[in-house]
């Protein structure tokens, strides 16, 4: 089994914060809609300023699904392995994903492919990233937020969401925040992985992020 560190509550309050309407840090959405066989139905890829008032909420809505769980208990802390960390890994192709800022097709549709490929269901779903840039305001030593910015978080969350009709999506079966958010800071050598439900979870994900022996 892989390696896992406790999350601190207070960097998941520090990110959800940031997650209203009005305060939040997502720059762009993008994913896909795929069958239960995994074929791929279509993608999408947008600005997320450009999306109307109720998009952004139901995409807002998903997305802080993720951050918003309990911590240590559907949403936990894991270390990526080193054989992991090879430059024709999951994680350097994540790297790429949050660096492009969801601009690069290419990999974008290479992480689609893969997740298709491995991701077991027995209903229609979608893959949904969303890249955030997120200013760490400094902080006083009463630990009073002050204006002035040191250091600049940049992330993704990927939720993979039942959907029904016309690609509707329900609440995530299960996702991830990398890189994670570790004691104030970005630390790329650690993924935080979201089970809707840990008793039975999504164990192929764990596979897809290389976390899992098998």
């Amino acid at each position: 089994m892989p390696k896992t560190k406790p999350i601190n509550r207070e960097d998941m309050l520090e990110l959800t914060r940031r997650m209203t309407p009005s305060r939040t840090s997502m720059t762009r959405i993008a994913g896909c809609y795929l069958d239960k066989d995994g074929f791929i139905d279509g993608t999408f890829n947008t600005n997320y300023l450009k999306l109307k008032q109720s998009e952004k909420i139901t995409n807002l809505n998903i997305a802080k699904t993720i951050p918003f769980a309990p911590t240590n208990q559907n949403l936990k802390r894991y270390c990526i392995p080193k054989k992991s960390m090879k430059p024709t890994g999951i994680r350097q192709l994540l790297l790429g994903i949050k660096t492009c800022g969801l601009k690069n097709d290419a990999l974008l549709d290479t992480f689609y492919e893969y997740i298709a490929e491995h991701y077991r269901s027995t209903h229609d779903y979608a893959i949904y990233l969303y890249h955030n840039i997120y200013d760490i305001p400094l902080k006083s030593t009463d630990h009073e937020s002050l204006w002035e910015s040191e250091e600049i978080y940049e992330y993704i969350i990927c939720a993979i969401c039942p959907v029904t009709g016309d690609y509707e999506p329900e609440k995530p079966e299960c996702g991830f925040i990398f890189p994670a958010f570790c004691d104030r800071s970005e630390d790329s050598s650690i993924i935080d992985i979201y089970q809707q439900n840990p008793e039975h979870p999504k164990t192929e994900l764990m596979k897809i992020l290389e976390l899992s022996e098998k």
